[in-house]
């Protein structure tokens, strides 16, 4: 097989959904990849921040091998090693109390909405969700009615009723709010809209002006969660602590899993028969994060911290840079220059970046090392100053 092969099958058998950049990836270490032809690359998007420890990572490989070995899956009528000990290690490292598995980082979402949802039913009749403008929170039918962008809702109405979108300020939320408001759901860095910063005095306000109601304050933390922001969770950062965190992405290190964490007002919600998922939690996804969340330690966050701050700094002073937004490893950079055409360039100088609506985006692997960042520095500062 070589990447023209690739290329031509893809195009004739696999569904059109993906603007994809012309290349294929064939193996890699760490933060560098090689592609069909053996040129590298350094990686600075982890699979959309899937990759937190990189690729051919090898506690992730041990651990997830040893459980293959074991049982690759049991549904869950019956119970699991993996999955109960995932679950302890995300409870104690949050304060949730109860945790429900999915697969991915939408249904982490549809698992919150139902949450919130049943919590307001059964206690004030209460249903509506307010979400924020420019918010994104997945691509199933609910969590599209959740998302704040009227991009992503083009051809797929009717949509679920009973979510109201505003601007992320105490005024937005005063203007929508009504007596049938059972949870406002908000994503504190706006990772696919431009990795926008949520201000932290609005959401120490929001966090108020909802427990002063019982209105579920629901952190949407699939892309910002599991030390990619330099706390395990970004709500951390602000000070506030919501009711509801989902998660995803980067929990798995390159496995499908997605997480909804409950704290103490939601952990029993849902009883017998209320959700449910086939392979949800199954255990090689389970045994694989709990090798990521044993490892996201104090000191490793404060290495992350680091570097983004370093990182930051230098795309700063970077000829034709706007702006640059985001926390720890998850940044956006605003440029003069189209950010796709920054990112095929890139890609041609050997630097693989994403890119969110009219910005740049940089998610590396939380183990990415100097030499690395120094690398993408050099590739970024070629292509944008030019």
């Amino acid at each position: 097989m070589n990447s023209e092969k690739i290329f031509s099958d893809d195009k004739d058998y696999i569904a059109g959904t993906y603007a994809r950049f012309n290349v294929a990836f064939k193996s890699g270490k760490g933060a560098k990849l090689y592609d069909f032809d053996g040129k590298e690359y350094v990686d600075c998007a982890s699979g959309i921040g899937v990759n937190i420890f990189g690729i051919n990572d090898e506690e992730w490989k041990k651990a997830v091998k040893a459980q293959i070995d074991e049982i690759q899956h049991v549904c869950n009528l019956y119970y699991s090693e993996p999955q109960a000990e995932l679950a302890r290690a995300l409870c104690e490292k949050t304060g949730a109390k109860k945790v429900f598995f999915g697969n991915s980082g939408a249904e982490a979402n549809e698992c919150a909405i139902k949450v919130a949802r049943k919590y307001g039913n059964t206690r004030y009749s209460r249903n509506e969700i307010i979400t924020l403008k420019n918010s994104f929170h997945g691509r199933t039918i609910a969590t599209l009615s959740a998302t704040g962008q009227d991009a992503f809702h083009k051809y797929f109405d009717p949509f679920l009723p009973n979510f109201r979108y505003v601007d992320p300020t105490m005024d937005g939320i005063y203007s929508c709010y009504t007596d049938k408001t059972c949870a406002v759901m908000v994503e504190v860095i706006q990772g696919e809209s431009g990795v926008n910063c949520l201000d932290f005095d609005f959401l120490r306000q929001l966090e108020k002006f909802c427990k002063d109601r019982d209105i579920l304050l629901i952190c949407d933390e699939v892309q910002t969660g599991n030390g990619r922001t330099g706390y395990m969770y970004a709500y951390e950062a602000s000070g506030i602590h919501p009711d509801i965190v989902t998660t995803a992405k980067g929990l798995g290190g390159g496995l499908p899993i997605g997480a909804c964490l409950l704290f103490d007002k939601c952990k029993d919600v849902f009883t017998y028969g209320d959700h449910g998922s086939t392979f949800g939690g199954n255990p090689v996804a389970c045994a694989g994060a709990l090798s990521i969340v044993d490892r996201i330690t104090p000191e490793l966050l404060l290495e992350v911290q680091g570097k983004g701050a370093y990182l930051k700094i230098n795309l700063e002073h970077i000829k034709n840079v706007v702006s640059v937004s985001g926390m720890g490893l998850m940044i956006g950079i605003q440029t003069t220059k189209p950010a796709r055409e920054v990112a095929a360039k890139c890609l041609e100088k050997g630097l693989i970046v994403l890119t969110a609506h009219d910005r740049v985006r940089l998610l590396p692997p939380l183990t990415i090392n100097k030499e690395e960042i120094n690398f993408a520095l050099k590739i970024l500062n070629e292509v944008i100053s030019q």
